[in-house]
């Protein structure tokens, strides 16, 4: 049976274990979308996983969600981001660059900007601005036929600003509520133009986004994550084996490095969209936010189903060696979670690697 331990292959990188560091949302950016030391730190002290996948950055100012998030949008961010990737690379890790517009989950005290969606549904939800606390979500601006098009090229234009930082590849945020989902969703997207109504027009966001990065930096430094059924941020989806079914077929033509699924609905629909899907599948046993973080128990069971690689989230938090911590099945550490998101590094350079002691004499 293949071991987490074991390299993998991923366009032309060697991996040298299965385990992925999932992306997380940290909130230790600048006001303005730029990385900082800490997070150069942050990531090269867990580069011995064999893949790491970014924090949600923005692809431009309007595809911001939250406060104190990073951004790939302008050259000075692309140059701020290069210590971080050298750092990683330095430790002898590989980072991909998650890109993640929030569409009608952003807030204008945030970006400036009025949130955009497929459709103007407003999410019920109170969203953290920064300063001023949580508010209401606003009602988003529905995007017209042109402006879905440009808004989906917007990923080619990040995934460029990536590659000159340093970034050995990209990952599209098609999961969670976030606006490719919202695209995918049956009661965020009302339109009936070719964005919306059909399966086909559910799912041509997400390949045109998806195309964009792969002309820009080849699609070997391209995949896409995913939660199938998933319903974070009030999302719902109609005919979801469907769906996906005909989602993943259009992204295998192209010849994406992987897809990223999150075990948010029915296993067997997810080991039959493993089957049909020719490339490299990671899994994240941990589904939607929830409670309970992957566990090795986990990571060997989606193995076991196909499985290439296994994504790992909140044991990342506070486990910066969590794959030693797997070889060798010492205790994992529970992360603070009131520090999660609270700025600084507390909480976030903190926590040692586990230290062997022998058994006495």
């Amino acid at each position: 049976m293949t071991s987490l331990f074991d390299s993998h292959r991923l366009g032309a990188l060697r991996l040298p274990n299965r385990v992925v560091m999932a992306p997380m949302s940290r909130a230790r950016a600048t006001a303005d979308g730029m990385p900082t030391a800490s997070q150069a730190t942050y990531y090269a002290q867990r580069a011995t996983a064999g893949l790491i996948v970014s924090e949600g950055v923005q692809p431009s100012l309007q595809g911001q969600s939250n406060p104190y998030t990073p951004g790939l949008h302008s050259a000075a961010q692309a140059a701020a981001w290069l210590p971080v990737t050298d750092a990683v690379h330095a430790n002898g890790g590989r980072i991909f660059a998650q890109l993640m517009h929030g569409g009608r989950v952003g807030h204008p005290e945030v970006a400036g900007y009025v949130p955009v969606a497929p459709s103007a549904v407003r999410l019920d939800a109170e969203l953290f601005t920064g300063p001023r606390g949580l508010l209401p979500a606003p009602e988003p601006r529905a995007l017209s036929t042109r402006e879905a098009a440009g808004e989906a090229r917007v990923f080619g234009d990040a995934a460029r600003y990536a590659v000159d930082a340093g970034f050995d590849g990209v990952e599209l945020h098609g999961a969670n509520g976030y606006l490719i989902q919202q695209f995918l969703s049956s009661n965020v997207n009302r339109r009936t133009d070719a964005y919306g109504g059909s399966v086909t027009g559910r799912i041509r966001f997400a390949v045109e986004a998806a195309e964009a990065a792969v002309d820009a930096v080849g699609a070997d430094r391209v995949g896409i994550r995913l939660s199938p059924g998933g319903r974070v941020w009030d999302t719902a989806e109609d005919d979801v084996p469907e769906l996906y079914a005909a989602l993943l077929d259009a992204l295998a033509g192209l010849g994406l490095a992987y897809v990223h699924v999150l075990v948010a609905t029915d296993e067997d629909l997810l080991l039959a969209l493993r089957k049909a899907w020719p490339h490299t599948f990671i899994a994240n046993p941990g589904g939607q936010i929830g409670p309970k973080p992957t566990t090795r128990a986990d990571a060997e069971h989606w193995l076991g189903q196909g499985a290439d690689l296994v994504s790992f989230g909140r044991a990342y938090l506070a486990n910066p060696d969590l794959v030693e911590r797997l070889r060798t099945g010492a205790p994992l550490s529970e992360a603070d979670r009131d520090t999660w998101y609270q700025g600084g590094d507390t909480g976030y350079l903190d926590y040692p690697a586990y230290v062997h002691r022998p058994a006495a004499a």
